[in-house]
């Protein structure tokens, strides 16, 4: 790896609160048409990430204007998070029981949806999973989570349980879980079937459209429930800083530390990253004056 100066990081780092700067921007703009296309009836929105100004000189040159301007890219950063769970919450509280889905969408395709935006949301972004686990109703969850498994070989309560265990779902336990997977048994996405007097659940119903429902969900839902990954995947990566510091960096051991997470694509790094670069800029302040 490289080593960088002090200025030269600096100039990085501008690079990519620059490159964040844009996504705000283009996404919350792609994610607002596309919700006023098709959601606006509902008369409820996501929360937008805000929007973070920069001037790229000011940037370089006043500390206390770059101090700010990282403020608010983390704020932005908590805003993302907020942005999902606001989406799930009105699909999951709202969207589904609404004439607009029952008007637009079949009896069977209204079931499998309920499933298939929670493993398309929930079973792609793992890490957000862990730290939000109620905004969907848990026995979409454990489906999202657990499908691929139960589809390939079938699971038991116990393998099924250490799956929620690893996403933080620590407050289910056999008797409910038993429960949650006969509800999914009831709505025909799962059979069980007994070995070694243990249940096995087994995939009964693929999470497949019909051909009608599965063209009006790419044309009218899709790009709403697509965009927490793409929005993910791009803001929360901010590999660009994982460099290393030359011997003349101030506080070189703790900057280190902080861009060690860089290498590591999500919202804890990404969030963390930015909340010590406030750190340390305002500690470099502080001994400047």
């Amino acid at each position: 790896m490289t080593e960088v100066s002090e200025e030269e990081f600096l100039k990085k780092l501008l690079d990519v609160v620059y490159k964040l700067s844009n996504i705000a921007k283009t996404q919350s703009y792609r994610l607002k048409t596309k919700w006023d296309d098709y959601l606006k009836p509902l008369n409820k929105e996501p929360h937008y990430i805000r929007q973070i100004s920069l001037n790229k000189q000011e940037f370089l040159n006043e500390i206390t204007y770059r101090i700010d301007v990282l403020k608010n890219v983390e704020q932005a950063i908590v805003d993302g998070f907020y942005t999902i769970k606001s989406i799930l919450q009105i699909l999951y509280e709202s969207y589904f029981e609404s004439e607009l889905f029952k008007a637009d969408f079949l009896p069977d395709d209204q079931l499998i949806l309920k499933y298939l935006v929670a493993k398309k949301i929930l079973g792609d972004l793992i890490q957000y999973n862990a730290m939000d686990h109620g905004s969907v109703p848990i026995k979409y969850n454990i489906i999202a989570r657990n499908y691929t498994l139960i589809k390939l070989k079938g699971q038991t309560d116990e393998e099924i349980l250490s799956t929620l265990k690893r996403l933080n779902i620590n407050d289910v336990g056999t008797t409910e879980l038993t429960k949650l997977m006969q509800e999914i048994r009831s709505d025909g996405i799962i059979y069980i079937t007994k070995k070694n007097n243990k249940n096995v659940y087994v995939i009964k119903k693929e999470l497949e459209l019909s051909k009608e429902g599965d063209a009006k969900y790419k044309k009218l839902l899709a790009p709403i429930v697509d965009w927490p990954t793409g929005f993910w995947r791009s803001f929360y990566n901010v590999r660009e800083l994982n460099v290393s510091l030359d011997e003349d960096c101030k506080h070189r051991d703790f900057l280190m530390l902080v861009l060690t997470k860089t290498a590591t694509q999500g919202y804890t790094p990404a969030h963390y990253v930015f909340k010590n670069l406030i750190k340390y800029y305002e500690k470099i302040k502080e001994e400047a004056n």
